[in-house]
Parts: structure tokens; C-alpha cells; sequence
């Protein structure tokens, strides 16, 4: 048993389906694995009764919080948001589609002492074929960019220690903020550890993950990202390394996702 305080943010927009299922899960399952906790759901401008039943679930239980974004402000911002509201000396994000089962949360926990962060990756991922071929191209594109290999990069299944996250600027908006956090978190000297995790079908409600307009944002936000982190680089006083030849394997590994995911879908 995890013998300090846990904070789960659950990131949800448009959950409506699936958000009471996992949030009564997670009230079955961490009191039996952790000493103290709370669950904190970032409602990111849903439109379709996820804030009227997340309101519930906070008047219901006091062990429930929850954060109201009046529009849809992206991923990246929820996330944010929950690190903010968080108080946990470990703090852990989930998705809220059912995709992930909090009761893996003892494959993670035996790390937990002995790391910063604890980083769960699909061992058999549920989702459309064109959505694996885009996470292992866009896996490559963030090698080959930032010098971090993750089995998963975008598995919404970490822990955190929570003090590392107090101060640090986070600007990605969107699915790129698993990205930022751990680049940032690396830069920092964080330790990492990667454990397997199961994944499920959704089983209500649809994901925007593969969409184009998703896709291509994407995209944009990886270029910019990696040019913020340049310039800061420089701003430190420490030389762009291979400054050229990144870009150009940076841009054309990301390319290459497109093309992949392109192909994909037909």
C-alpha cells in the first residue's frame, strides 16, 4: 500500500457515458491500494451532462473534486488544470473512456518509492489499426526530435511525484502535453519507469484522437515545442546542437506519420 497521498486527475470532455462508471471504480479501488487520496475530474467544456453528473459525484462523496473549464480548452489544459488542483505527495492522471482500469494501478505502485515517474504503456493496445501506426511514427518523430524514447509515450496511465510538478511551465494545449511533461520532467533529472498495462475497447461515447484536425495539430504543436525548447536551450547559454540536422530528421519522421496515417485510414 502506497503509504502517502494520491491525487488522480481524470481529464474528461464529453464523458457523459462513462465518467460515473470510472469515477465509483476508483472509489472501490484506492482504498485498498493507497493511504489517502482524492479524485479530481477536469471537466474540459463538455456539452453533453458531464458537468451536471460530475456535480453530483462531488455532492455525493467528499473525496470527489471537480474542475469546471466553461469552454473546451484541450488536453493538455485539463491535465494542467489537475496538477494545479492537485495535492497529493503522488499524483496520477487516468483517461475517463474506460480505456484503462484503475485497478493496474498495482503494476505501477512497487515503483513508486524508487521513482519520479512511473509511466504505464499499452500491452495490447484497443484502438483502430491507423491509430497504432500514428503513435509508433509520432513515437519515432519524438526520438529523433527530443531525445526521448518512451515504449508509450501517450499512455494516460502515470505517476508522478507531486512536488516535481510544482513550478513547471507547462504550454502544450493538447495531446502533446505527455510530451512536454516528460521532456521537461527529464530535464529536470527525473527517473523513469516503464510498466505494462491493459487496454480496453471504449465502450460509450467517441474519441476526436484520430481525427485530421487532431492529427495536423498535432503536428504544429511537436515543430513549435521543439522550437520553444530550442530557444530556451540558447537563452541558457547552451549550444543548438545539431540544431539543422534535427529539424530536418525532426520534420521529415513527422512527415512520415502522415503519410503512415494516411495510408492507414484508407
Amino acid at each position: 500500500m502506497l503509504d502517502r497521498k494520491l491525487s488522480l486527475i481524470l481529464p474528461a470532455h464529453n464523458e457523459a457515458g462513462n465518467i460515473e462508471a470510472v469515477v465509483s471504480r476508483a472509489l472501490e479501488v484506492l482504498p485498498q491500494v493507497v493511504a489517502d487520496y482524492e479524485v479530481i475530474v477536469v471537466n474540459d467544456g463538455s456539452v453533453d451532462g458531464t458537468s451536471d453528473i460530475t456535480d453530483r459525484l462531488v455532492a455525493t462523496d467528499q473525496r470527489v473534486r471537480v474542475v469546471h473549464h466553461e469552454v473546451n480548452r484541450g488536453y493538455g489544459a485539463a491535465l494542467t488544470s489537475g496538477f494545479q488542483a492537485s495535492t497529493g505527495a503522488a499524483v496520477m492522471f487516468m483517461d475517463s473512456d474506460r480505456q484503462f482500469d484503475i485497478s493496474d494501478i498495482r503494476a505501477l505502485l512497487p515503483y513508486v518509492p524508487h521513482y519520479d515517474v512511473v509511466a504505464g504503456y499499452r500491452i495490447k493496445r484497443r484502438d483502430p489499426f491507423y491509430r497504432i501506426v500514428f503513435a509508433r511514427v509520432f513515437g519515432l518523430a519524438v526520438w529523433v526530435l527530443f531525445g526521448l524514447r518512451m515504449r508509450d509515450i501517450d499512455c494516460a496511465f502515470k505517476i508522478f511525484r507531486g512536488d516535481l510538478l510544482e513550478g513547471i511551465e507547462l504550454t502544450s494545449p493538447g495531446a502533446l502535453i505527455n510530451t512536454e511533461l516528460l521532456i521537461r520532467l527529464k530535464q529536470r533529472g527525473a527517473t523513469i519507469a516503464q510498466v505494462g498495462v491493459n487496454h480496453y475497447p471504449r465502450p460509450a461515447g467517441e474519441s476526436s484522437g484520430g481525427s485530421p484536425k487532431v492529427v495536423f495539430r498535432a503536428m504544429g504543436e511537436t515543430i513549435r515545442l521543439w522550437l520553444r525548447l530550442q530557444q530556451e536551450a540558447t537563452e541558457g547559454g547552451q549550444p543548438r546542437n545539431r540544431f539543422v540536422t534535427q529539424l530536418v530528421a525532426g520534420v521529415s519522421g513527422l512527415l512520415a506519420f502522415l503519410l503512415a496515417w494516411r495510408r492507414a485510414r484508407r
